[in-house]
């Protein structure tokens, strides 16, 4: 049996809108965060975006709960502190790990913009 294109297309587009899909992300500009993704659907489970910091300033103390997180530093240096006392520097080209359930906040301790990237993802 064969189904009129109408239908197919509707199908298709259904399949798309509760799968994730491939996409491109331009990570230019100066908005303090761009979304990359932000879980399901249009991800299986991964968050991540783009942060730019202005010179002392930071993204403030959070927790990523039961899921993990990694940093890209692109460009600028920082500071990450995790659990409120253990600190880690951060600067261009380095990428630092950040537990689950682990309370953090990443400032900007350099004289010139700090660009990172976050991807957040679930741990099971």
């Amino acid at each position: 049996m064969r189904l009129p294109l109408a239908v197919l297309l509707s199908a298709s587009v259904a399949f798309a809108a509760d799968h994730p899909v491939p996409k491109v992300v331009p990570l230019s500009g100066t908005a303090k965060e761009v979304p990359i993704l932000s879980g399901p659907p249009e991800s299986a489970g991964m968050r991540s975006g783009r942060v730019l910091l202005a010179p002392g300033q930071s993204v403030g103390e959070h927790t990523t709960g039961d899921h993990e997180e990694v940093l890209v530093v692109l460009e600028g240096r920082g500071e990450m502190v995790l659990g409120g006392s253990q600190k880690l520097a951060v600067e261009a080209d380095h990428a630092i790990y950040c537990p689950p359930r682990t309370t953090h906040n990443v400032t900007n301790t350099g004289t010139t913009p700090l660009r990172y990237v976050y991807v957040v993802a679930p741990t099971k």
